[in-house]
């Protein structure tokens, strides 16, 4: 009996080694980790799976969701059961009807391909937001202002005394403004969040913001307060300077939920008891402008109880809808690093410099110790001149200026501004006492809160620093909307920039949020007959006005990064929303170009800033060979957003809509190809690199055709001595056309370029971000146009993703990275190159390096997921996976082999490939 015994405990103990052997982690709700205000009514779940075993296969899961994170019986508001399915991405959730302001915890456990059953994971949460407007039981109020506010007015100060007589259990904020806002609470902003509440199309669309201040209560008197800025509401945006282009009033909105632990609540919201001023310490503060600081008229205990206010006055009340209001989005902009200069100098005029030895994008932290009055102004800049004298002509209007008054404290003050960010690398510091030590300086690095998900090295210092400036470009740009650039007036969300972005941007960042939010506000400023506008928010154009500008590749952004979006992270509910606009945008082209379906003078921009002699874009002065005819370019747009929608319908299940936008898609090209293309292969009008590629790339050139088309294209490139001549709609897609014909070589001529033009040539020139322009600074040190030259714009920086997914070799197989696909092009230019991916499923890397002809390839396939990799120039009786050659391999399968490559299938797994190249 006592043998029984001890045999059953011991094959226990083996169930439960077996049971434990994987595990779930990686809890996500809405692409967000326990994020904190959703008002989404049936929020999705994502979860990934660890496993140390090859060909781990999740065959089955279920969720918990509780009130609280004992799961109890009585807290469950939804059991799920066990479901049997492998998908572990953007689980729906179907339990209980949601309330406003709750916390929700939930778990997950899976099952795998033998039925095997892991722990449950360790608890996640959510917490809604207000799920109706009918939850706001604040009202909107606005600070005294004058009914013609002057330009550069001061920050308002706004406070209210409250008294907390019992014990607390949760206490939340929901607040937003018509402008920037802080928070502040007993002595202290709330949170470390910037540059509240965002900027969103806020005719349609303002986000509000839930803070947790449950332990910052106390117990008798409390103060929140709230301090004002311009922001992108109220400040000049543009070149046009349409000051105040939603509102010239700023308002603010804020409600307070207590909950005690006897279990009654209380609300303090704002109303007409509220107190304001303006005579506080910020003068002056817009996005292009800067701020003006002074400390000598700081209020101290402004936000704290037991200050006067006599002097403040009432706040007034505000009729703003409510309607309008959603819960932010995205992941919200705060201060992500620091970094402190490299150098302190004086340039040969004179000036003081700090140099940060980074294209930046945020503010200085500033440390000073001086006379009351005294004012220090910091000026920013991106490059110095030839000379090496501080440059600021290609801010154009932009200030970028902090000025900072003393108030004279013996123990020194610390400053950084509050509703304001600046692009440089440089600092000019005036009117500094004493020596300027690099303490005193520290950059404050400023972006959205987008988790790193991929990384790309190789052997090549000079094309890790081009990687280097590529994500530096994103974090500069990324700044609650993808910006074009972020120091000139302009920093406004460029929807051509956006597009050929995108796809290089969701390999460096985890940008699934960020983008759901900014495509929401495409969605909102789309007009009625389905025209996109140049930017999104739109400030180019006034809201009721029907007729905008619309250029081929720009709107197109309402198209493809939806797509895009849903490839990467597998989001159908992202797609499903966002294909009435998708739709909308196609039908608006197919109206504006009639039977002939040919779109004439869509495209106002064409293939922006690409390469001629002349170099300067700004007059048209182009060289016939590099420019691209404007009917070719938004023709084929056309044929590409309606081969999209038509794949965009057929995932969603719109069988009738997928057949008629893929018929429109044939039709189009037969009228492109009559219109445009030679029957030798030509494009006509336009024999310039971007019209082969955006002909061969979006599949509009004839397939007995192609072979000719890409020796076109390759000439043309080597007549230019390897160089590249394309602008912003040809350069995306420039070396993948090359790679999928079999001139994978060339790309890699191109890539590795030094010279003008090239993505090397800034990198050689000491760029730390990607340019504008091919050529922002020349050969001989001196600038383009200062009209239009942006030192951190990350257009052409669209190139990362041919190295993460033709160098590297890490390619997308199904949505979602469920399937992946291994294929690296080797080179004789790298002797390694290897990058990595965290998809929703786990972190997918694929590198490799070479040792005379012998290659070797380490590969990581996460749990739940499959592969098909590809062995470039390698025999299949020769290679060897773990040492073993691949037949004895039970974790992989030799599915196919030629003389280019040998192709396998397998699992998830860790895996290491060896074998000697076959001579080409």
């Amino acid at each position: 009996m006592k043998k029984a015994i001890t045999l059953s405990l011991f094959f226990c103990f083996l169930t439960g080694l077996q049971a434990q052997d994987f595990t779930v982690f990686g809890l996500t709700c809405e692409h967000r980790t326990d994020p904190v205000g959703l008002d989404v009514a049936t929020p999705r779940f994502s979860w990934k799976t660890q496993t140390g075993r090859r060909g781990w296969r999740q065959s089955a899961w279920q969720i918990q969701s509780a009130t609280g994170s004992d799961f109890s019986a009585g807290a469950l508001v939804w059991d799920s059961g066990k479901i049997i399915s492998d998908n572990s991405v953007l689980q729906v959730y179907r339990g209980s009807a949601l309330r406003s302001g709750t916390r929700y915890f939930w778990r997950v456990k899976v099952w795998d391909e033998a039925g095997k059953e892991s722990a449950w994971s360790a608890p996640s949460f959510w917490e809604t937001a207000l799920l109706s407007a009918g939850d706001w039981k604040a009202s909107w109020v606005e600070p005294e202002q004058e009914a013609q506010p002057p330009r550069f007015s001061p920050a308002h100060l706004l406070r209210k005394e409250f008294v907390v007589n019992k014990k607390i259990a949760s206490a939340r904020a929901y607040a937003t403004a018509r402008g920037l806002y802080e928070l502040h609470l007993n002595g202290r902003k709330i949170g470390d969040q910037s540059l509240t509440p965002g900027w969103t199309v806020y005719y349609k669309r303002i986000q509000y913001q839930t803070f947790d201040l449950t332990g910052l209560m106390r117990e008798g008197v409390n103060t929140v307060g709230a301090m004002l800025g311009e922001g992108w509401y109220r400040s000049g945006l543009g070149w046009e300077k349409n000051w105040a282009f939603y509102g010239k009033k700023l308002a603010f909105l804020c409600q307070i939920h207590l909950r005690y632990t006897d279990g009654t609540e209380e609300w303090v919201v704002t109303d007409g008891s509220w107190k304001t001023t303006n005579e506080g310490p910020v003068k002056a503060n817009e996005i292009y402008y800067g701020e003006d600081y002074d400390a000598r008229l700081e209020q101290s205990g402004w936000n704290q109880p037991g200050f006067d206010d006599s002097r403040w006055r009432a706040v007034l009340a505000a009729d703003y809808p409510k309607s309008n209001l959603v819960a932010a989005a995205s992941v919200p902009v705060r201060p992500i690093e620091e970094i402190k200069p490299l150098r302190i100098f004086r340039t040969p005029a004179g000036e003081l410099v700090a140099d940060m030895g980074q294209n930046m994008v945020g503010w200085i932290r500033l440390r000073v110790k001086g006379k009351k009055g005294r004012t220090v102004t910091l000026r920013h800049a991106e490059v110095l001149d030839k000379a090496g004298n501080f440059y600021t002509a290609n801010l154009r209007a932009a200030k970028q200026r902090i000025r900072y008054t003393l108030r004279g404290d013996k123990n020194g003050e610390v400053y950084e501004p509050h509703f304001t960010f600046m692009g440089f690398r440089y600092v000019a510091i005036d009117g500094y006492h004493g020596d300027l030590k690099p303490e005193a300086i520290t950059g404050v690095v400023v972006h959205s809160d987008m988790a790193p998900s991929g990384s790309f090295e190789c052997s090549s210092p000079l094309i890790n620093q081009l990687q280097h400036n590529i994500l530096w470009g994103q974090k500069g740009n990324f700044v609650d909307v993808p910006t074009d650039c972020p120091q000139r007036d302009e920093r406004m969300g460029w929807t051509g920039d956006a597009q050929v972005f995108a796809r290089t941007a969701a390999f460096n960042m985890d940008v699934a949020a960020f983008f759901d939010k900014w495509l929401r506000d495409v969605a909102a400023e789309q007009r009625p007959g389905g025209a996109v506008p140049f930017v999104v928010p739109d400030v180019l154009d006034r809201p009721d006005s029907i007729k905008v500008g619309v250029s081929a590749g720009w709107g197109d952004a309402a198209v493809i990064i939806p797509w895009t979006m849903y490839q990467v992270y597998d989001d159908r509910q992202m797609l499903e929303r966002q294909y009435p606009s998708m739709k909308a945008y196609v039908d608006y082209i197919r109206n504006k170009s009639g039977d002939s379906l040919i779109w004439r003078g869509g495209s106002v921009f064409g293939d922006w800033l690409f390469y001629h002699p002349s170099a300067d874009n700004l007059n048209y002065h182009v060289a016939a060979d590099a420019h691209t005819n404007h009917d070719f370019i938004s023709t084929a747009f056309f044929a590409h957003g309606a081969d999209i929608v038509s794949r965009a319908a057929a995932v969603l299940g719109k069988t009738e809509e997928a057949a008629v936008y893929k018929d429109l898609f044939e039709k189009i090209k037969a009228v492109f190809v009559n219109e445009f293309i030679t029957p030798a292969g030509r494009t006509i009008s336009s024999a310039s690199q971007t019209s082969y590629v955006l002909a061969l790339h979006f599949g509009l050139m004839p397939e007995h055709l192609r072979p000719a088309a890409v020796k076109l294209l390759v000439k043309d490139i080597r007549d230019k001595k390897k160089h590249l001549s394309t602008g912003f709609l040809g350069t995306p897609y420039l070396c993948h056309v090359l790679s999928e014909n079999g001139e994978t070589e060339l790309a890699y001529d191109l890539l590795f370029q030094e010279t003008y033009p090239s993505w090397l040539y800034p990198v050689k020139m000491g760029a730390t971000t990607i340019w504008e322009r091919w050529d922002g600074q020349k050969t001989d040190s001196t600038f383009q146009n200062p009209g239009m030259n942006s030192f951190n714009h990350y257009a052409y920086g669209a190139i990362g993703d041919w190295m993460y997914q033709v160098v590297a070799g890490l390619r997308l197989g199904t949505a979602g990275y469920k399937h992946i696909r291994i294929q690296p092009h080797l080179s004789d230019k790298l002797t390694y190159a290897k990058a990595s991916y965290t998809s929703s499923y786990g972190e997918i890397s694929s590198g490799w390096e070479r040792n005379g002809n012998k290659i070797t390839l380490r590969v990581a396939i996460p749990p739940n997921t499959s592969a098909t990799i590809r062995l470039p120039r390698a025999d299949a009786s020769g290679a060897r996976e773990g040492g073993r050659p691949l037949s004895e391999v039970q974790a992989l399968k030799v599915t196919f082999a030629n003389e280019k490559w040998v192709e396998t299938e397998v699992g998830s797994g860790v895996y290491s490939f060896e074998w000697a190249l076959k001579p080409q």
